[in-house]
């Protein structure tokens, strides 16, 4: 975790700029596109980005009590609250927010997996790619590496593998190899649905069945 907390919010500031302006063009129908979050479109990964940017611990606790400590349930309602009827305001409030430093009470390193795995979220499926800092691509996965799924990491999916960034030439764990490019091995670590050419290795079956 070798990115300092100024440095984070840097990248996580340039990030939301980035896609709200890969998305400035996008039609009325591109909006309900699915995401690779399971039922939710386009539009409504973008509500929940923009929640997340908005909200701060205090505001996150209250979403959990409203919720029952459901945090499935807490997250459909923030889409709910911030989702506007027209995406394009949608959008600029998004932009709006882009600068914020708000977070809930959670590990800074989870900024940059939001910004990260909901951007790729929205991107593939409308066929947009982006570059990512690979240093802020390491941050992230080793904080879902190191974090039990009960809070919303990725331990237990990737107990006795080895992953392989083919980009960097750095690794995480032991045990099957998982052989891919930083990115891909964050979403599939997030258990994203992922075409299987984009990961290689004798654990790769392993780590993407567990997505699909």
């Amino acid at each position: 975790m070798g990115l300092t907390t100024r440095e984070i919010w840097e990248l996580v500031h340039a990030e939301r700029r980035q896609l709200a302006d890969d998305l400035a063009a996008l039609t009325a129908p591109q909006w309900e596109t699915p995401s690779l979050c399971e039922g939710w479109s386009v539009h409504d990964v973008l509500a929940h980005l923009l929640e997340t940017a908005r909200v701060g611990r205090l505001a996150f606790v209250w979403s959990m009590v409203r919720a029952k400590g459901d945090f499935d349930r807490a997250n459909e309602n923030g889409v709910r609250r911030y989702r506007r009827a027209d995406p394009g305001q949608t959008l600029a409030d998004f932009r709006a927010a882009s600068h914020l430093r708000k977070t809930p009470p959670a590990h800074r390193a989870t900024r940059l997996v939001e910004a990260i795995v909901h951007g790729e979220d929205i991107r593939r499926p409308l066929g947009i790619t982006a570059d990512y800092p690979s240093a802020a691509i390491q941050d992230a996965l080793e904080y879902q590496l190191r974090t039990p799924s009960s809070f919303g990491g990725s331990r237990e999916r990737t107990d006795g593998l080895r992953l392989v960034d083919v980009e960097t030439g750095h690794s995480w764990g032991t045990g099957s190899e998982v052989t891919g490019a930083g990115v891909d091995l964050l979403l599939a670590a997030c258990g994203r649905p992922l075409d299987h050419a984009l990961l290689s290795g004798p654990g790769a079956p392993r780590l993407v069945a567990q997505g699909a």
